[in-house]
């Protein structure tokens, strides 16, 4: 009984001085400028340690799937290749890639930090204006859409996450199936919503849903999800459940990719404007 006494009376002790700690350190911050300051340098280094330790090994458990993520992808790639040269006979060289494919720039990118935890997530990439990124460029993944980058720096661009109450963007069901808006649900990391789709047209669950190319920001055709239960609202249009391909968790590497035309097509639309 001694023993455990003994143990109970540390942990009291222990306690009891942590919270004199707090308390005497909440003081210190009330009392000047330059303590809060010192104060606010100290938490923001020991948070930049713990988020730094987190991600490293966040990155060291999640290498495997990573790994098989990037041999699918090459595997894509390569029968990409090898069908490219049955048709044509020849190989792809990387001096004979164009730069603008389907009137997009492509440009690669890694992720730096990338918000998953509230309503208005966002990503940070380390590409900016000086690599060719732009305000309003998208950002996509090998399985799908990403985000929309929001401002560019340099170096680094901050993009809304499409985890992002309020984002939208254009999708459809299929390659040529009815279009309407597609959104994050707010509550499931990989959940989202297809609105605005004809109560006339039904469409079963296990329909790939693809971007529809209506926008300036994302080329068409980008896989997106699985279409899930339909919803009829005001008994006019469907809600349909979506199940997105792209893991926000594990998002590492991105493409950011921008519309060659968005100058012209800025210019029309406001010229419609007036």
């Amino acid at each position: 009984m001694s023993g455990k006494g003994n143990i109970f009376r540390i942990c009291i002790n222990a306690a009891v001085f942590i919270l004199l700690e707090v308390a005497a350190l909440v003081m210190l911050s009330h009392n000047g400028e330059m303590q809060k300051i010192w104060i606010s340098k100290g938490t923001h280094a020991v948070y930049a340690f713990f988020w730094g330790g987190a991600e490293n090994i966040r990155d060291y458990f999640s290498l495997k799937k990573r790994n098989a993520e990037l041999a699918e992808e090459n595997f894509r790639l390569s029968e990409t290749v090898r069908a490219y040269r049955e048709l044509t006979g020849r190989d792809i060289r990387q001096d004979s890639l164009p730069d603008i494919i389907g009137g997009f720039r492509y440009i690669h990118a890694s992720a730096v930090k990338v918000s998953n935890n509230k309503m208005h997530n966002y990503l940070i990439v380390d590409k900016g204006y000086e690599d060719g990124v732009e305000e309003l460029s998208g950002v996509i993944t090998s399985r799908g859409v990403a985000g929309i980058i929001d401002a560019v720096g340099k170096h680094y661009s901050y993009a809304r996450s499409f985890k992002n109450s309020g984002m939208t963007i254009g999708a459809r069901v299929g390659k040529e199936g009815p279009a309407g808006e597609l959104s994050w649900d707010g509550i499931s990391s990989n959940g989202a919503v297809l609105r605005e789709i004809p109560h006339h047209i039904a469409v079963p669950p296990g329909d790939t849903v693809y971007t529809n190319g209506f926008s300036s920001i994302f080329p068409p055709d980008i896989p997106l999800g699985i279409t899930g239960e339909s919803t009829v609202v005001n008994g006019s249009t469907f809600n349909i459940e979506v199940t997105l391909f792209t893991d926000f968790s594990s998002i590492r590497y991105v493409t950011i990719v921008n519309n060659a035309d968005n100058k012209e097509i800025k210019e029309i639309e406001s010229g419609d404007e007036d």
